[in-house]
């Protein structure tokens, strides 16, 4: 057997095998409403053979989106769609996932492929974005957001837990927190956004409070039998990253002793000049670190696309988990393919029966 293909159990959920589908916005929502869309996105994830899918990055709150087309549970109204998708993904065999956020000072963005930039400040369909400190991400986003006041800090913490709340009622059974890719959480870590000089800035120790306190406050609200779980940005690719990495692996130790099961290893995204070096399974030796330093399991969502790749970083201990994320929207079915390629024995059994069927019974004359 394939060591991608062999179960996965954290807590009291177990993926039936190490492949899953990360987080990936569809930029498709209305006033944070699931739609058709969706319904039909997620199902046909679901239904191609990942162990976990993981809807999208959902805002806690309006001002929390990346645009104003993204899903939010900020409103009990929001839980009814995502309930059914959570449905729809468990009757295609995987185990249901949602990953929550705030976008902080890269909220209020057009769509990507309608320029992916910051909405014009006079247009009423955006907002102010707020943020640590008051400092641009620059580049494309260019507009400065309000600096967090100590009520804005508890409140956003507070809209975390509602979200959380509302997570579980849809029934999810993997909570992600999105502490990456320079949004609210991953910007109170970066000195390159985070410049206070209260507790909440400075040291390490100070950068990382709002992080610890939004997953301890969410760990008092998420079943202990679930995963709950944390994408990290933990390289930032910007000179120092040594020193990052450093840190960061003991703010993945903070996390574990607050109460995280499992670290998805990312990028922190903090600035545009960052000189990431993209290549095939890069982020794995980072992954592996974190792993091995922290006794925790660990996933990363870059650079692997095969399934000869994403075998050896699991065979290798370098990975539990594989974000196949692109490749599946490329082909639903990939894990179905993966281990036809793998040649795992019986590999049907990843598809749901009544494809199953067709695929291994009805075959061309030769």
């Amino acid at each position: 057997m394939s060591e991608l293909f062999t179960p996965f159990t954290l807590k009291d959920v177990t993926l039936r095998n190490r492949i899953a589908v990360p987080p990936m916005c569809q930029y498709s929502a209305v006033d944070g409403y699931t739609n058709d869309w969706h319904q039909a996105h997620y199902a046909n994830l679901a239904r191609g053979g990942a162990g976990l899918v993981i809807v999208e990055a959902t805002g806690v709150s309006p001002e929390g989106r990346i645009s104003p087309a993204c899903l939010g549970l900020w409103e009990d109204g929001q839980v009814e769609g995502l309930a059914n998708i959570a449905k729809s993904i468990k009757a295609g065999g995987a185990v249901a996932g949602i990953q929550i956020a705030h976008a902080g000072r890269k909220a209020s963005a057009n769509k990507p492929w309608e320029g992916d930039d910051h909405i014009a400040e006079n247009d009423p369909t955006g907002w102010q974005p707020i943020a640590p400190s008051a400092v641009a991400f620059g580049e494309h986003l260019p507009r400065v957001p309000t600096a967090m006041e100590k009520t804005d800090i508890e409140r956003v913490k507070a809209d975390f837990v509602a979200a959380t709340k509302r997570a579980l009622a849809a029934g999810f059974e993997w909570l992600e927190l999105h502490f990456a890719h320079g949004y609210l959480a991953q910007s109170f870590y970066s000195p390159h956004a985070n410049k206070r000089t209260d507790e909440y800035g400075g040291d390490l120790a100070g950068r990382s409070r709002f992080l610890l306190e939004t997953l301890q406050a969410v760990r008092e609200v998420w079943p202990e039998h679930l995963p709950l779980t944390i994408r990290f940005g933990v390289i930032e690719y910007d000179g120092d990253d040594e020193t990052m990495l450093n840190e960061s692996i003991q703010v993945c130790k903070w996390f574990k002793e607050s109460g995280a099961d499992f670290i998805s290893v990312s990028i922190g995204f903090n600035t545009p000049d960052a000189n990431i070096p993209w290549g095939p399974a890069f982020l794995a030796p980072v992954a592996e670190k974190i792993r091995s330093q922290v006794d925790i399991p660990v996933a990363t969502a870059w650079g692997v696309d095969t399934p000869e790749l994403a075998n050896t970083t699991v065979q290798n201990q370098q990975l539990d988990v594989v974000m196949i994320g692109r490749a599946h929207l490329a082909n639903p079915n990939w894990s179905y393919h993966a281990a036809k390629q793998l040649d795992v024995t019986d590999p049907a059994w990843v598809l749901p029966a009544p494809y199953a069927h067709w695929l291994s019974r009805y075959r061309p004359a030769e």
